[in-house]
C-alpha cells in the first residue's frame, strides 16, 4: 500500500514538474545555507581552539607596573619591578605547575647570505613546559645554559624557513646583532595566535644571555614579565590570590597600596573568546535556519494549491472507496518526497559550498555527520509539518462537494 501510494505522489509530482522543482529548491536552498553556515561557525570554533591550546593551558601573565615621569603616565611593563627571582619563588608555589621569566626584543639575525628580523625571548627552559612547546629537533637548552648565560638558541619554524630554507638548522651557527649564537633546538610548529601574530617567528635564549650580552637591563635581573602555568583550572583562583600575596610580600608593598605588577589570567580571556565564537556559530545556524522556515511555508502553499486543483480527483477516490486516511497520506507523501529529495540536494550543496569557501576563499570549515544530520532531520520535519495542513484539508473534503467542483 505505502509503495503504491509513493507511486502515486510521485506520478502527481511529475505532472507539474516546474512547480515541483520550484517549491523544492526553498528546501535545497534551506538546507544548504544551513549546512555551509554551521560548517564554517564550527571551522571558527576549531581556528579558537586551535589557537587557545597553542598559547598553552591554566595560564597567567605578570606584568611589570605602570610609571609616571614629568606628569607622563608610562603603561605596564614601564617600571622593572620583576626579577629572575620572583619567577624562581612563584615556581616554587604549590599551586604552580611551571614559571618562565620572559626578557623581548627584537633582533636582526643572520645566517650565510640570508638575514630575517624577528623576535627574541630570553627565558628559561620552563618556558616550553608552560606555552606546552615541544621540540621538533634537536634539543632545548638547560638550566646550566642559563647560569652560565651561554650563546645558544631555539629556533621557531618562521625563522628556520627564512634562514635555512630546506637545510637542517640544527647545530649551526646563525649572528644575532652581530654575535654568533649556536641553534641546538628546532621548535616544533604552533601556527597563529589569537591576535594574528605567527608564533613561529621566535627565537629563545636563555634569559641571562638576553640580559647581560644581548638586549641588557636598567636593573640587574629584572625581567619585562613573567609567565606561569596552574597545576589545574580548578587552582588558577587559588594560585593567583597566591601569587599576589607572595609579590607583595617580596616587593614590600604597604597594606592598602597599589601593587607594583599585574597579574592576568590569560585562560579568562581567550574563554571569553570561544564563547563569543561559539554565539555566533549559534547565530549563523538560526540566520541560515530562516531559509528552512520559507521551504516549508512554500510547501505548504504549493501542497494548497495541489489540493484546490486536485478537488475533484479526490471527490472520485472517496466515492469509490478511500478512505480518509489514504487521501491524508497520499498528499502527506507528496510533501515528504519533496522534503527529503529537496534536503538531500541542500546536504550536497551545503557541503560543496564549504569545500569551495575552504578551497578558494581560504576559510577554516569544519563539516561533522551531526551537522549533516541535524539539518536534514530539521528541514525534514519541517517539510513534513507544512505539509501536514494540505494533506488534511484534502482529506476532509465532502465527496459530493468536490465532485460538484469545477
Amino acid at each position: 500500500m505505502t509503495v503504491q501510494m509513493l507511486i502515486e505522489a510521485w506520478r502527481a509530482m511529475g505532472a507539474n514538474r516546474l512547480r515541483t522543482f520550484l517549491t523544492m529548491l526553498g528546501m535545497v536552498i534551506g538546507v544548504g545555507a544551513v549546512v555551509l553556515m554551521l560548517a564554517i561557525g564550527q571551522g571558527a570554533q576549531y581556528s579558537v581552539s586551535q589557537s587557545i591550546s597553542s598559547m598553552g593551558s591554566n595560564l597567567f601573565i605578570i606584568l611589570s607596573g605602570s610609571s609616571t615621569s614629568g606628569g607622563l603616565r608610562m603603561g605596564l611593563g614601564a617600571t622593572p619591578t620583576l626579577t629572575v627571582a620572583d619567577a624562581q619563588a612563584l615556581s616554587e608555589l604549590p599551586e604552580m605547575s611551571a614559571v618562565a621569566p620572559v626578557v623581548p626584543g627584537v633582533a636582526q639575525v643572520v645566517y650565510g647570505s640570508n638575514n630575517w628580523s624577528t623576535q627574541v625571548f630570553g627565558t628559561t627552559p620552563a618556558y616550553l613546559t608552560v606555552r606546552n612547546w615541544t621540540i621538533a629537533q634537536g634539543y632545548p637548552f638547560a638550566d646550566s645554559d642559563v647560569r652560565s648565560a651561554t650563546r645558544v638558541a631555539m629556533i621557531g619554524q618562521t625563522v628556520a624557513q627564512n634562514l635555512f630554507g630546506n637545510e637542517d638548522p640544527v647545530n649551526k651557527t646563525i649572528r644575532i646583532k652581530q654575535s654568533p649564537y649556536l641553534v641546538v633546538g628546532l621548535l616544533s610548529a604552533k601556527g597563529q595566535s589569537l591576535d594574528g601574530r605567527d608564533q613561529d617567528d621566535t627565537i629563545l635564549i636563555p634569559v641571562t644571555t638576553a640580559q647581560r650580552k644581548l638586549f641588557g637591563t636598567q636593573f640587574q635581573g629584572t625581567v619585562r614579565f613573567i609567565m606561569a602555568q596552574a597545576v589545574s583550572a580548578q587552582m588558577m583562583p587559588a594560585a593567583e590570590r597566591e601569587m599576589n600575596a607572595l609579590l607583595r610580600q617580596r616587593h614590600h608593598v604597604r597594606e592598602g597600596a597599589d601593587s607594583d605588577f599585574t597579574v592576568r589570567n590569560l585562560t579568562a580571556l581567550v574563554n571569553t573568546a570561544a564563547q563569543a565564537t561559539r554565539v555566533m556559530s549559534i547565530l549563523l545556524g538560526a540566520i541560515a535556519s530562516i531559509s528552512l522556515l520559507v521551504g516549508g511555508i512554500g510547501i505548504m502553499n504549493i501542497m494548497l494549491v495541489s489540493v484546490t486543483e486536485r478537488t475533484r480527483e479526490i471527490g472520485i477516490r472517496v466515492a469509490i472507496g478511500a478512505r480518509q486516511r489514504d487521501i491524508l497520506m497520499q498528499f502527506l507523501m507528496e510533501a515528504i518526497i519533496i522534503s527529503i529529495v529537496g534536503c538531500t540536494a541542500g546536504v550536497v550543496l551545503g557541503v560543496g559550498g564549504a569545500a569551495a569557501a575552504n578551497h578558494f576563499a581560504d576559510i577554516t570549515v569544519v563539516i561533522t555527520g551531526g551537522s549533516i544530520l541535524q539539518a536534514f532531520m530539521v528541514a525534514a520535519c519541517v517539510g513534513i509539518f507544512f505539509g501536514f495542513y494540505p494533506a488534511r484539508k484534502a482529506a476532509r473534503l465532502k465527496p459530493i462537494e468536490a465532485l460538484r467542483y469545477q
